[in-house]
C-alpha cells in the first residue's frame, strides 16, 4: 500500500487486466454495435426517410385486416387474466 507524503492518506493501487473495460473511453459504436450492424441501422434509417417521399401512397387495408390486431390484443388479454393452476403443473 502506498501513502501520500503530505496527507498520509493510504492509496491502493489497482492494476487493470488486459481487455477490461476502460471507464468510458470507448465510443457508443464500439461498445454496443459492430460495424456491420451500424451500417445496417444507417441504411434502414435512410430508407425509412427516403422511400415515403418516392413511393406513391398506398390504399387503406381491408376492414377485416384492421380487426386482426384487435383480435390478437383480446386473446392476449384473456390469457393474461385467466387464472392458472400452478399446482397442477408437473415438471
Amino acid at each position: 500500500m502506498k501513502t501520500r507524503a503530505a496527507g498520509k492518506v493510504p492509496v491502493t493501487v489497482v492494476e487493470r487486466r488486459k481487455g477490461e473495460y476502460d471507464g468510458g473511453r470507448k465510443s457508443i459504436q464500439e461498445r454496443y454495435f459492430g460495424l456491420e450492424s451500424l451500417l445496417l441501422l444507417i441504411c434502414l434509417t435512410a430508407s425509412l426517410l427516403i422511400l415515403p417521399l418516392i413511393l406513391p401512397p398506398l390504399p387503406p387495408p381491408p376492414f377485416m385486416l384492421l380487426l386482426l390486431p384487435i383480435a390478437i390484443l383480446t386473446v392476449l388479454m384473456l390469457l393474461a387474466f385467466m387464472p392458472s393452476n400452478v399446482r397442477d403443473i408437473t415438471l
